[in-house]
């Protein structure tokens, strides 16, 4: 280690005393001036001037000589202005442009770094194109982070070229991780041999830190009062006066290696294309462009496509996570449903408390396994839960895995759901009241009369049966009590009328049980039913002038009937009797209604 230290000592003296760059010549008397290579590569610079001083400028011709003397550079550039230099050499423009040689990310700031210290690649990092700043920033935070880790071990003369480092390195508040990073370089950058040159056309918004620690700086023209102070600060009162009146190129220049003090210097100007220059109404040429290798560019269109593929992972994962989080919303509207059930089931059970015992026992056995279901659809929802959050906190590739069998265990669990779809519709059907349950207390139905007689041709002789609409609707009623213990089996749900289908047993049963749910009565609930079989559609109110209900029972039995479909309502808020859920129960008295049907019509 000792020796290699010493060979780059003896080699940066030998530069020093033998390369030195060429950059213009002294106002006064025309003297040739030009800086020491190595001073500019590993030093602490700092370029400052107003728009069309030459500041930018005076940067090329400092980047040319280096890269004619056989020193490569990264370059910051804000303003998309310095791919002119690839009129004369062989630089990689990477940015986000089309009209750069790459488009490329944070990611590639390693391989950025690696092409200009490991294979002397000059780069211009062109941060113009991009319309994220927080991407631009990084891009710039991360190149500078990976070029001053190489240059620990490394060791060698490399200049990093900062364009507008008013923006990063301010001097108010507001300083990000990218200009703490320059700010590092700048401070420890020189004794890895990195360099840094700053450059700005407002002195006095960039950090006097930054500016007093740089060991050369050069003055272009400034005119805004706070700029000439800081001049007056730094250089001395007569140039802060008299910088205001220099020409363009012309510059005081302070260097820490020159025992001469000041000098005031006309810049060269630029040999390459001058990018950056005004447009004027002249035809624009852009000049033939060097390219770099085809292989150097192979490798960093590699990272492209691993970051695209990465993104393309990243896209699956997400997909995969909504796709549990479906899962887990669909298990908890099943537990939902199963609760509901099992809720249901007790309510029943109380009320059977009093009526068989064997199947109140019965009941009760699978109100017990339902208990044992529900917590078992906990846990399956808890472990779904515990997935998702794990998927949340991805942070790459291998952390978000997740594999297939995953997924199978997942719909097994829903496949093995005893609780939803048929089994719960078993549930729900046995839960709500039979045929042979019995009346509420306080509702004994009336005698049935002694000429009732259920025939359906009996029911469809004419409408002077029941012009007395109170003689109507106790005959319905009594139907009703009938159907308790002996409804019509008989029937043809296709051809017979509402009245036959409302007496058909598997709609009294339901009928009944929206009945239970509601907070009609059984004498109002088969008024109602009658109404509309005999009247409908009709609205709340004037269902409510043909039965004894009130208002609110009235449309607490609409909206359970509505629920099983029995009942439907149209724009104008006017209820019927749904002939075709009526015909569809009398056809299947089996039919079971899904979990899915039974969670919305709970939720309404």
């Amino acid at each position: 280690m000792q020796n290699l230290k010493t060979y780059l000592s003896v080699r940066i003296d030998k530069m020093d005393e033998e390369q030195r760059l060429s950059i213009g010549h002294l106002v006064d008397d025309e003297t040739p001036v030009s800086l020491p290579v190595v001073e500019i590569l590993t030093g602490r610079g700092f370029v400052t001037g107003k728009s069309g001083s030459g500041k930018s400028n005076t940067a090329s011709v400092v980047v040319e000589q280096l890269l004619d003397a056989g020193y490569p550079v990264a370059i910051i550039d804000a303003d998309g202005e310095y791919y002119g230099l690839k009129e004369e050499y062989e630089l990689l423009h990477a940015g986000a442009d089309e009209e750069c040689d790459i488009q490329v990310s944070s990611e590639h700031a390693e391989k950025i770094a690696a092409l200009a210290l490991e294979q002397n690649v000059p780069i211009i990092l062109d941060v113009s194109g991009y319309l994220d700043e927080d991407e631009a920033d990084e891009l710039i935070r991360e190149t500078a982070r990976h070029l001053f880790a190489k240059e620990k071990k490394l060791k060698k003369p490399f200049l990093l070229v900062v364009e507008e480092c008013h923006e990063y390195i301010p001097e108010g508040g507001g300083m990000g991780e990218t200009g703490k990073m320059l700010i590092k370089v700048g401070k420890r950058g020189r004794k890895h041999g990195l360099g840094i040159m700053g450059i700005s056309q407002r002195p006095a918004d960039v950090k006097k830190d930054f500016i007093t620690q740089a060991n050369w700086l050069v003055w272009h023209r400034l005119t805004w009062e706070n700029d000439t102070k800081v001049v007056s600060r730094i250089v001395g009162s007569e140039y802060g006066e008299m910088v205001p009146d220099l020409d363009s190129g012309e510059a005081f220049v302070q260097t820490d290696w020159t025992d001469g003090g000041v000098r005031r210097i006309q810049f060269n100007r630029k040999e390459t294309f001058d990018a950056g220059a005004t447009p004027g109404l002249d035809d624009f040429e852009r000049p033939e462009l060097k390219s770099v290798s085809d292989a150097l560019m192979d490798d960093l269109e590699g990272i492209t496509e691993l970051k695209e593929q990465e993104h393309d992972r990243v896209a699956e994962l997400e997909s995969r996570l909504e796709r549990k989080d479906e899962r887990i919303r669909e298990l908890e509207d099943e537990l939902e449903s199963a609760r509901n059930v099992s809720a249901a089931a007790r309510k029943m059970a109380n009320a059977l408390a009093h009526g068989e015992v064997g199947t109140g026992e019965e009941l009760h056995e699978r109100l017990r396994e339902k208990d044992e279901r529900i917590r078992e659809l906990e846990t399956t929802v808890a472990e779904l839960t515990d997935d998702q959050s794990a998927l949340d906190e991805f942070d790459g590739e291998e952390e978000a895995e997740t594999t297939d069998d995953e997924s199978d265990v997942m719909d097994d669990a829903v496949a093995d759901d005893d609780v939803t779809d048929d089994a719960v519709a078993d549930q729900a059907d046995e839960t709500f009241p039979a045929a042979d349950a019995s009346p509420d207390e306080g509702d004994e139905p009336d005698e049935p009369g002694e000429n009732d007689d259920r025939a359906t041709d009996e029911s469809d002789e004419g409408t002077d049966e029941y012009d007395d609409v109170e003689a109507y609707r106790r005959k319905l009623r009594e139907r009703g009590y009938e159907l308790r213990d002996a409804v019509a089996t008989d029937i043809n749900p296709e051809t017979a009328s509402l009245i036959d289908l409302a007496q058909s047993e598997p709609v009294v049963v339901r009928i009944d049980a929206a009945r239970r749910e509601s907070l009609c009565n059984e004498d109002h609930s088969w008024d109602v039913v009658a109404a509309l079989a005999r009247d409908g559609p009709m609205t709340v109110h004037e269902i409510a002038e043909n039965v004894a209900a009130s208002v609110e029972q009235i449309q607490s039995l609409l909206s359970e009937l509505r629920k099983r479909s029995f009942v439907v309502r149209n724009d104008r808020r006017e209820y019927s009797l749904n002939r075709d859920a009526m015909v569809a129960v009398a056809e299947n008295p089996d039919e079971r209604v899904r979990t899915s049907e039974l969670v919305a019509q709970w939720r309404e």
